[in-house]
């Protein structure tokens, strides 16, 4: 599903440049789950970012499903994202005037879900993760792992192929870290590809494979378990915006 060449990033601060994705070589099997672990500063969130089309490499390749994505303009990337690369970030990042249901339903309608469709897919998510009662709150009324869950869904809403994870549970105690951990091991048993990146090695423990990150280097990488499942949609998208 994902295969990464050579890829560099550089940031320059005061006109100083630091590397910090240096040369990384990557793949990721269909229904993997892979974490991305190291300390502050290796690299981890800039990679997830290139992985995602945030950001944008220096020099190297990315390839979804066979085809390379590196190079394609914002427009195309935006709806690569929409429709199947999901994102899940530290901070829940919801619209702070909307509810929790408008939050989920709304990328799912710009990606042309039919309205009634939309709120089937919110409702059966919402009700996987035990929020089904906090459709109509906003995220000011919402504790932190209910956020956090709602934020989950609507990576999920338009079923993605991949999903990225940034820290998703760095905000969290650790009983909301153990519950959204089990929610993510629940959608890759059932062939959800997921790169999550941590810093927590508990958290990693829950992967098929560790990565260790150093100084935008890959270290280290451990298989923890055999991958499993299948997963697909982003060939889907790549061949409607050829």
């Amino acid at each position: 599903m994902l295969w990464v060449k050579d890829l560099v990033k550089v940031h320059r601060a005061q006109g100083v440049p630091s590397h910090a994705v240096r040369h990384v070589d990557l793949q990721v099997d269909r229904g993997e789950f892979v974490a991305v672990m190291g300390p502050s500063g290796a690299g981890k969130s800039t990679l997830l970012h290139l992985l995602g089309g945030l950001d944008r490499p220096d020099s190297g390749e990315i390839w979804l499903d066979g085809r390379r994505v590196d190079g394609l303009p914002e427009s195309r990337w935006a709806v690569l994202r929409r429709r199947s690369v999901g994102f899940v970030f530290q901070f829940s990042n919801l619209v702070a005037n909307m509810t929790a249901a408008d939050n989920v339903e709304l990328p799912a309608l710009l990606a042309g879900i039919p309205p009634r469709q939309a709120r089937a897919r919110r409702e059966e998510l919402f009700a996987e993760l035990g929020i089904e009662d906090k459709a109509g709150s906003t995220p000011a009324g919402l504790a932190g792992g209910e956020q956090q869950r709602v934020a989950l869904a609507r990576a999920l809403v338009n079923e993605p192929g991949l999903l990225l994870a940034d820290e998703p549970t760095g905000s969290l105690d650790s009983r909301n870290t153990r519950d959204v951990l089990r929610l993510l091991s629940r959608f890759h048993e059932r062939g959800q590809t997921i790169v999550l990146v941590t810093h927590d090695a508990r958290v990693a423990s829950t992967a098929d494979r560790v990565i260790s990150l150093f100084d935008g280097e890959i270290a280290d990488d451990t298989a923890v378990g055999p991958p499993s499942g299948t997963s697909n949609g982003v060939a889907d998208v790549l061949r409607l915006e050829s």
